[in-house]
């Protein structure tokens, strides 16, 4: 029976609790046992919860280790002299400090104790501004990580002002890993977190989002282009902020250029743009911008390629809400 308890796999965290605890529910089909637990069933409950406090604990102590290394000082010029290997070696421990502490905070319960622990504000302070391009990106994936689908970390790293570094690094950072992973952070603050929208909108995100969609990285302009259709979405009430500050005549800009996949996104944004709201499609029509010659071009392109399929959808969309209802229009005014 002992070799039998050895074989059980326990959980190693709340989660796992939390899962274990569904499949035992979804197992009882019949009523509960009348009979009270055996001492076999406690001393399994025992261990059980015994390992997973521990699991836990060890988590703990390995984050622990991992700041360790991140709060070491940095070497200074006199040190640096003569010590490239060294150098070489502390960032290569660094980054596997920030590799080990992503992996942990995949568990929201690490994730808001890396917060308690002081390994948020570590990252912000130090980290998203250092001279290594790698630290830099991998602190921005490790704040998206703990801020993703947790509330009470999205309020913290906004009360501590990340938004806007965040915001820089993702329009002008020259290594352009580190602007799709500062984006992803950003992602994680503001989708569904209105303190971290407004945050946002005051930055002029949007225009950094207008500027990611031209950047010459593909990541940054499909992962821009999403992060926009997503926003406007899910916040029609900032249409007449983006409409304002020139918003369709770039997006229309950015389909003239070569085609890409991320012009999906784009399409879908312009479609957002101009149902029930006048003045973007008062703009889409401005026959200036040639939108629906272009549309008509980019439907034929598309047509039999099942992988385009959903932005020929947005294209015929945004052809009928633009120009088969003008079309009436006018023919209403004629007669």
């Amino acid at each position: 029976m002992s070799e039998n308890r050895q074989n059980r796999r326990y959980p190693q965290n709340l989660q796992g609790v939390l899962q274990l605890a569904v499949e035992a529910g979804s197992a009882a089909e019949g009523p509960a046992p009348a009979e009270p637990m055996s001492e076999e069933r406690k001393t399994w409950l025992r261990e059980a919860l015994s390992d997973i406090c521990k699991g836990q604990m060890d988590e703990v102590e390995h984050m622990k280790q991992s700041l360790a290394v991140l709060q070491k000082d940095e070497p200074n010029e006199k040190e640096q002299d003569g010590e490239e290997d060294r150098e070489e070696d502390e960032e290569d421990e660094r980054e596997s400090a920030f590799e080990m502490l992503s992996e942990l905070c995949e568990n929201l319960d690490n994730a808001r104790d890396l917060m308690i622990l002081g390994g948020l504000e570590l990252c912000v302070s130090r980290y998203l501004c250092h001279v290594q391009s790698g630290l830099r990106w991998r602190a921005a994936q490790l704040l998206a990580s703990c801020a993703q689908n947790m509330p009470q970390v999205q309020e913290y790293l906004l009360k501590i002002d990340v938004l806007p570094k965040l915001l820089q690094l993702t329009d002008s950072d020259p290594n352009p890993t580190v602007r799709v992973k500062a984006l992803y952070a950003v992602s994680c603050l503001v989708r569904e977190q209105e303190a971290g929208l407004q945050a946002f909108v005051a930055h002029d995100g949007f225009s950094v989002l207008m500027r990611g969609m031209q950047s010459e990285n593909e990541k940054v302009r499909t992962k821009s282009a999403f992060l926009l259709l997503n926003l406007l979405t899910s916040n029609p009430e900032h249409k007449e902020t983006v409409v304002s500050m020139g918003m369709v005549q770039q997006l229309v800009s950015v389909l003239r250029a070569p085609h890409s996949p991320f012009h999906e996104h784009v399409l879908g944004a312009l479609c957002c743009l101009v149902e029930d709201f006048p003045q973007g499609l008062e703009d889409c029509r401005n026959p200036s911008l040639g939108l629906e010659e272009l549309l008509k071009q980019r439907a034929k392109e598309l047509q039999g390629k099942e992988e385009s399929q959903e932005e020929l959808d947005f294209c015929e969309r945004l052809r009928v809400l633009c120009f088969n209802e003008q079309q009436t229009d006018d023919v209403g005014m004629d007669r």
